[in-house]
């Protein structure tokens, strides 16, 4: 595996001025960094939920003034896209990286999601580690700490997930970017598989696996 952790490099990536020049930047410095994590996790992923998993590095190819604030690699069962599915991610900010289980605003089964995540509430307040975090907004840095959620404040964010079409639910962990460097490659694969492995059970319930 073609991963050594990630450098102070990689994270001033998002300090760079200007579309092109943070996009090539990116491209030479974290992108391939991405695919190893990539291809290292799909086949834990898959053990962990029993579903196929295909490997999605983030291209920005929409992008033509801004030029991206992070980046990301995610891992969905459709070899064409995750957007509109269940999700895992691994990705950096310039300030720290994120692993997160997704529902974003394009999945058109949030609804559906939504009930099944409500009945297993109780349970994802229990399971759930105490230092995770949930987003609303995968596009913005801000997270919601786990540790003092309350059953109904999980349930408010899950009904929101429900009745907003831009609505968005994710959970998982986020690592400061010294941290992160000061962990090295082993510290942080070990790290990114107990994430994980706390998260699987909850894509299982939104993908509907039993």
């Amino acid at each position: 595996m073609d991963f050594h952790g990630f450098t102070q490099e990689d994270f001033d990536v998002f300090l760079i001025e200007g579309l092109e020049e943070r996009m090539d930047a990116l491209k030479c410095t974290i992108r391939p960094k991405l695919e190893s994590l990539g291809e290292y996790y799909a086949p834990l992923l898959e053990a962990a939920t029993g579903d196929e998993m295909f490997v999605h590095v983030a291209k920005h190819a929409r992008r033509t003034v801004n030029p991206p604030k992070d980046t990301w690699v995610a891992f969905a069962n459709n070899p064409r896209g995750y957007k509109m599915l269940p999700h895992f991610q691994i990705g950096l900010w310039n300030t720290h990286l994120f692993i997160w289980f997704a529902v974003i605003y394009e999945a058109p089964q949030k609804q559906e999601i939504g009930k099944r995540l409500t009945k297993k509430a109780a349970s994802i307040c229990k399971e759930i580690p105490k230092d995770f975090v949930w987003s609303v907004d995968h596009t913005k840095p801000e997270t919601i700490p786990h540790g003092p959620l309350k059953k109904n404040e999980l349930l408010a964010l899950i009904d929101r997930l429900q009745t907003i079409k831009k609505a968005e639910l994710l959970c998982g962990y986020t690592i400061d970017r010294e941290q992160v460097i000061q962990m090295g490659r082993e510290g942080l694969l070990q790290q990114i598989n107990e994430v994980f492995s706390k998260v699987a059970p909850l894509y299982k319930v939104a993908a509907n696996i039993k």
